[in-house]
């Protein structure tokens, strides 16, 4: 017994060990994960890279085509939407959040958030407020985008009150709204009130007959709408539908392709899918003509068809941004603590200066078709891997958005072993101690043996 009990012991202290390690290790990368003075292992880029997150500490950073970090800001509780200012490479215009959870001249009742359009000139550090606002912020107090109009106008993605609206910057008068509920009835999408939409992207289009039209993603109804400030949603135009998952699910940041790029074209990250797809109108229908994953995508919230062909992802709970070339191949790749958006500046916003992938004969990639990963069997990432496949995509996403930043499948798979561990180790311990008192277990049902 006594050697049983030694060599049990032994075990459950190696198995301790070796959770603790690989936790211990994640933690104290993730810590420094995103951080001013982290530099991506990544070969140069033409152009400087900007990436925002919004996760548990928001930043903003922008890398320079050497990869050295050249701008970082984390004054703002949240960052995410962030595109280039026309005829000022080295400026870039974003929208930000600040929680506040302490009373005071402007939040009475907390919690409150502070809405912003920024705009950070990444050569001086220099940051000026274009517009902001104070919500009521019990729910999703945040906007996620805003696309500029023209020199005075802005079109905001209104998370708090499921609507659009064009808001001119210096006068602060709202010109046109669009409410949701004109098109979405209430039993639809989340809960209503309880972030009902999620209205977490929006589009000027300049492009031919839809110019003046803008694109919205409305996250929760799983679809992506175009509206027009007359006519209001154009059902004709309208990509996905509710509860329709093979094509979007909670979908994030599409970007419409115009027609003399190849177009028209929506490229999207199909977050709750964990893949980006790209859809094509022909006939007055939308068209899957590519997509892309690998065995590490996890929560893709952006992606930019790039000048060069090559497409730029943001991948939230793959802790990453990449790059990926017309062959599928990931080319460009820099670690990022849950980055929400990402923009290669120099080349238009967002996917402008793109092309379709119809007009480059882009390769879809799936991660059943191969990963992108190292060489070499490694047992708790092959074991976080097959967990996955086992939990629903949608589950083990809000697993890794509850857990810390920096648990992904490995350190997930090491604490749950951790955990187990101890239980059980606990568990003998105690069975142990009562026998030694000669206190036994006896089963509830017994067997009359004759």
């Amino acid at each position: 017994m006594g050697i049983t009990r030694t060599r049990l012991r032994a075990l459950f202290a190696v198995l301790l060990l070796a959770s603790a390690i690989v936790v211990a290790s994640a933690a104290s990368g993730g810590l420094s994960t995103g951080s001013a003075d982290a530099v991506p292992e990544a070969p140069p880029t033409e152009n400087h890279t900007v990436v925002t997150e919004s996760g548990r500490a928001g930043t903003i950073t922008a890398y320079a085509p050497d990869g050295e970090v050249v701008y970082y800001n984390n004054s703002r509780t949240k960052y995410f939407d962030v595109d280039p200012v026309e005829g000022d490479p080295l400026t870039v215009e974003y929208t930000a959040t600040d929680t506040i959870h302490t009373a005071g001249p402007t939040c009475g009742d907390p919690p409150c958030a502070r809405n912003v359009i920024e705009r950070a000139n990444l050569t001086t550090g220099e940051v000026e407020v274009v517009y902001e606002r104070y919500d009521y912020a019990e729910n999703a107090g945040e906007w996620h985008d805003a696309d500029r109009i023209d020199e005075n106008h802005v079109v905001v993605a209104d998370i708090i009150a499921d609507q659009v609206f064009v808001v001119d910057t210096e006068t602060e008068i709202v010109e046109w709204l669009w409410d949701a509920q004109s098109a979405f009835d209430l039993e639809s999408g989340h809960s209503y009130p309880n972030d009902w939409t999620h209205i977490n992207d929006v589009e000027y289009v300049e492009d031919g007959r839809m110019a003046g039209r803008i694109m919205v993603s409305v996250r929760n109804q799983d679809q992506v709408v175009f509206l027009d400030r007359d006519e209001g949603l154009l059902e004709d135009w309208t990509l996905g539908s509710e509860n329709e998952y093979d094509i979007l699910h909670e979908q994030h940041n599409p970007d419409y392709i115009p027609e003399h790029r190849g177009g028209p074209a929506i490229v999207v990250a199909d977050s709750e899918n964990g893949r980006v797809q790209e859809f094509q109108r022909e006939d007055g229908e939308w068209t899957r003509t590519w997509q892309w994953e690998d065995d590490r995508m996890q929560w893709p919230r952006d992606a930019d068809r790039l000048p060069n062909g090559n497409t730029l992802i943001t991948d939230t709970h793959g802790n990453r941004v990449l790059e990926v070339n017309e062959s599928g191949a990931i080319v460009w790749q820099v670690e990022s603590t849950l980055a929400y958006d990402a923009e290669r500046l120099e080349t238009g916003a967002e996917s402008a200066g793109g092309h379709s992938a119809r007009s480059l004969g882009l390769e879809s990639r799936t991660a059943a078709g191969g990963g992108n990963g190292e060489p070499g069997f490694r047992p708790l990432e092959s074991l976080g891997s097959l967990v996955e496949s086992i939990l629903p995509h949608r589950i083990a996403n809000a697993l890794l958005f509850a857990a810390p930043v920096w648990v992904g499948k490995t350190e997930a798979v090491a604490i749950a072993g951790g955990v187990l561990t101890g239980l059980c180790w606990a568990a003998l311990e105690v069975r142990w101690r009562l026998r030694d008192a000669g206190i036994g277990f006896r089963s509830p049902v017994a067997r009359d043996r004759e």
